[in-house]
């Protein structure tokens, strides 16, 4: 790690260290403007240790605002909210510099009802609005906008710039062939390509501020930028512009497989695009580069700069997930891991929703928690039961733990870690793994006790004078009725034979999916794994409608080539031996597959709530009347044995209940739930 963990020049600047948190929406902006929020949050991330803190992309006008979530800088107003951000960062000792960008295209306009701006009017999706093909007004305007934000970010007191021409915004759009087919003096050859970013450059220089360059080495579009083409660009701008560094990504935002891997989830792997970021250095040995994306750990990064292939490394999902990655490292402790599962972060942001983390449920409301932890004052030492030792129950215990109470955790497996144990094991989802793994760990270094293989009933939880009970005993799969003919199979036992990789080459295999979210895609992939042809069935009228887009773009590639057919707005039926009839949801119509083998029925699960119904209806029969004059414990139910859903809000409930034992309607766990 030391030379990782080694100071940095960027421009006129000294970094204590390499390591970089690059920008990434949060969707905590109120009017295009920052908040409280994003001092916290950004705060959190200084305090841990970090170097350069990059800022989400502030739009510089109001035709890439979008949403007002976004952060924007339009008017001097703005300023001082842009300087709570700043001191806030700096009271813990790092650099803070300011992304400034326009979207373009993909700007949303429903929210503000503006246009968006391009260099030609090429969609970025099918479906998405035609953008307007700007004049030489609107050119102006823009290199006017970065001027005037790059200025305001300079009076916020930010410690320099970095603009953005990268990931298939305006720029880049300008940039790229694929996308300007002006014949203009703004299109053509790459300099009339080049023009806009060459004064956007010159606008933003003018306020005095180290100015970095965002890039994307490869669009991985026909007919677009390549690293080739890129690195020339770079080295025509560096004659313009001293540039500090450049921060090289890659990708396009356009609806293909490009646009997955600006978000690459764990279905990538390792460090996938590590070797762009090598090919800028070799090429510009002169310029500081920072390399980004999966680079899923310190130790990851560390790798990129012993190899000379980057002077700064960029985590922002890591730091997402645990804030102190470079403090930790230092104190020996271990990091929470980032499981690159884009369920808390990206899918939020895709819904218009301020982000969190599945493994992190303090992420933008770090204010908030930070003061619940400490008004939490002395050790409670109550006594508390955890029952179930999946995601709910290992976060309630770890959190009853850490605010002084006494734990006991009882799972009635082998082994902690429920369903996502068994979802670790599907093709592409093993860092879901990580998730246990790191509370296992946790676990071990704490007192709590462990008690694996173990079923305890209501009459035996009361009788253990308990002042906490919390129920995180999940849920069981759903049984629906499909008529006779074709054997019907659970998730669960379907994930067991992907999982013990059972042969089904030669088999037909149809999955019923009522929730288009990843129990069901990966199923269908580890089926496919294991020699099956897979038909995929749903009521829904979109394919796997509840994985992120980002994520998506790469299932749907994986999917094709694995054959799989989808059936989609169809109800499905067994009419005879290996024949499934599906019944189209509008027209009425009927098909049939024949030769089916088996029928995996992914239903809605149903909540395991046996033992918190029964604990709750026998403390209301005790209270005030047990002869031993122990209190009747209180009882809290988490997780999936509350209400079937994802492990996100697993660990979310797990969190409040074991932090706000008995108090969860207290001033302090209000602020927390409702400040998301």
């Amino acid at each position: 790690m030391d030379a990782l963990l080694s100071p940095v020049a960027v421009g006129p600047l000294e970094l204590r260290n390499r390591v970089v948190v690059p920008g990434h929406t949060t969707n905590f902006g109120v009017q295009n403007r920052p908040t409280a929020r994003h001092a916290a949050y950004h705060a959190e991330r200084a305090r841990g240790g970090a170097g350069l803190i990059i800022t989400e992309a502030i739009r510089v006008h109001p035709t890439s605002a979008g949403r007002t979530l976004s952060l924007g800088c339009f008017e001097d107003a703005a300023v001082p909210s842009y300087a709570a951000m700043v001191d806030a960062v700096h009271e813990h000792g790092a650099a803070f510099f300011a992304q400034i960008m326009h979207a373009g295209r993909q700007a949303n306009g429903e929210a503000t009802r503006t246009a968006a701006w391009s260099a030609s009017p090429i969609a970025w999706s099918t479906g998405a609005a035609t953008p307007h093909a700007m004049g030489n007004a609107d050119l102006a305007t823009v290199v006017d906008s970065f001027g005037a934000a790059a200025r305001r970010m300079r009076e916020a007191g930010f410690d320099g710039l970095e603009v953005h021409a990268g990931h298939g915004h305006l720029l880049q759009q300008f940039l790229s062939p694929a996308t300007n087919q002006r014949t203009d003096g703004w299109g053509g050859d790459l300099d009339g390509r080049m023009r806009l970013t060459r004064e956007v450059l010159a606008a933003a220089t003018a306020a005095g501020l180290p100015i970095g360059l965002r890039v994307s080495a490869d669009e991985f579009l026909d007919g677009g930028l390549g690293p080739d083409d890129v690195i020339e660009i770079v080295e025509r701008l560096r004659a313009d512009v001293d540039l500090a560094y450049v921060h090289v990504s890659h990708s396009a935002y356009q609806a293909t497989w490009s646009l997955s891997t600006q978000m690459a989830d764990m279905s990538f792997g390792h460090a996938p695009f590590r070797h762009h970021a090598a090919l800028f250095k070799k090429a510009l040995p002169e310029l500081p580069v920072i390399a980004v994306c999966r680079l899923d750990s310190l130790a990851e990064a560390a790798e990129l700069v012993d190899a000379g292939e980057a002077d700064l490394v960029a985590l922002a999902r890591p730091h997402i997930a645990d804030p102190h990655l470079v403090n930790k490292h230092r104190d020996g402790v271990a990091a929470r891991s980032c499981l690159a599962c884009n369920q808390g972060c990206i899918s939020r942001v895709e819904k218009s929703l301020p982000i969190t983390c599945l493994v992190n449920p303090e992420v933008g409301a770090e204010q908030q928690w930070n003061k619940a932890w400490l008004d939490l004052g002395d050790p409670r030492r109550r006594r508390v039961l955890v029952v179930g030792g999946g995601p709910a129950g290992l976060e309630a215990a770890l959190s009853a733990h850490r605010a002084g109470d006494r734990v006991t955790l009882v799972e009635r497996d082998a082994q902690l870690g429920g369903q996502v144990r068994i979802a670790a094991a599907m093709p592409h989802r093993a860092r879901l793994g990580l998730m246990v793994t790191d509370a296992v760990r946790a676990i071990e270094d704490t007192d709590v006790e462990v008690l694996l293989g173990t079923t305890l009933t209501a009459e035996e939880i009361l009788a253990g004078a308990w002042d906490d009970v919390v129920v995180a005993t999940g849920s069981r799969p759903r049984r629906h009725d499909f008529g006779a003919g074709v054997p019907v199979w659970t998730s669960v036992e379907t994930a067991g034979k992907v999982a013990a990789l059972d042969d089904l080459t030669g088999t037909t295999v149809a999955v019923w999916d009522e929730e288009g979210d990843w129990a069901a895609a990966s199923l269908v992939e580890g089926l496919v794994a294991c020699g099956a042809r897979v038909h995929l069935l749903s009521p829904t009228p979109s394919l796997a409608a509840r994985v992120t887009t980002y994520s998506k773009l790469a299932l749907v590639p994986r999917l094709q080539a694995a054959g799989v057919r989808a059936h989609l707005m169809v109800g499905a039926a067994v009419t005879g031996p290996g024949e499934v009839t599906l019944t189209d949801t509008l027209s009425g119509d009927t098909s049939v597959i024949t030769g089916v083998s088996a029928l995996v029925d992914v239903g809605r699960p149903t909540a395991e709530d046996d033992l918190y119904r029964a604990l709750d209806a026998a403390r209301t029969d005790l209270v005030g009347e047990r002869p031993d004059g122990v209190d009747v414990p209180r009882v809290h139910v988490v997780g999936d044995a509350n209400s079937p859903r994802t492990a996100l809000e697993a660990v979310f409930e797990g969190r409040i209940a074991g932090t706000f034992l008995g108090d969860t309607e207290s001033a302090a766990a209000r602020d927390v739930a409702f400040s998301y």
